[in-house]
């Protein structure tokens, strides 16, 4: 799979982590910044950016990474198309993607650590939407929202 990653500077290290985890997992990573630590930096511009790469289709899924996820899967939500949530445990992060079609995650790395990081996006990138017709409805009207 095609997946966008990016990150602030607080983020920057676990990236660089994530990247790792997905390559070795076999996927296709594509690095929207920050490409450096920058601590002046602001974690609106890489979620847009990652975002953007998501609802354009050059990637299927993002992964945006800042100090607690939160702001991060604020601003990505601003974008028409995307369905970020910040998951800190697997179970969240499977049934996110399973019930409600996620397709950006977004981790706090001054939450949670690099092996539960390494589960938690594990987690996402192997869960499916189940497209069952309870799930499908309660979608539709999530993008009745957005509309």
């Amino acid at each position: 799979m095609q997946i966008a990653i990016g990150a602030d500077h607080a983020g920057y290290e676990m990236k660089a982590q994530i990247t790792q985890v997905l390559e070795g997992l076999g996927h296709d990573v594509s690095d929207v910044g920050a490409h450096s630590v920058d601590p002046t930096d602001d974690y609106p511009d890489f979620a847009k950016a990652l975002a953007e790469h998501v609802t354009s289709q050059q990637s299927a899924r993002g992964i945006m990474v800042c100090g607690s996820g939160v702001g991060a899967s604020v601003a990505a939500n601003k974008v028409r198309g995307i369905r970020a949530s910040v998951c800190h445990d697997t179970y969240s992060a499977h049934q996110g993607v399973e019930h409600d079609d996620m397709n950006v995650l977004c981790l706090g790395a001054r939450i949670i650590g690099q092996e539960v990081a390494a589960e938690v996006v594990t987690a996402f990138v192997s869960a499916e939407f189940t497209g069952e017709e309870r799930h499908r409805r309660r979608l539709n009207k999530v993008l009745d929202m957005e509309r």
